[in-house]
């Protein structure tokens, strides 16, 4: 393999490289809020575990309770 062949490879797989980074990421440079973005979302969805389970527990105790006066 000559040296040109190897350095237009290398050239090639670092574009490419380059390109998938752009495309994950979505931006040329590091976005600082970018790391906590993940983690409220995710606490977001606790929060809304949180309250479903709440409704669905109270749904559940206000049947009971109407079982109960039959």
């Amino acid at each position: 393999m000559s040296i040109g062949k190897l350095l237009v490879l290398i050239l090639g797989l670092a574009a490419v490289a380059f390109a998938a980074k752009f495309a994950l990421t979505g931006t040329m440079t590091q976005d600082p809020a970018g790391a906590s973005r993940p983690k409220r979302q995710l606490d977001d969805v606790r929060v809304k575990a949180k309250d479903l389970e709440r409704q669905q527990q109270k749904a559940a105790d206000e049947v009971g309770e109407k079982a109960n006066e039959r």
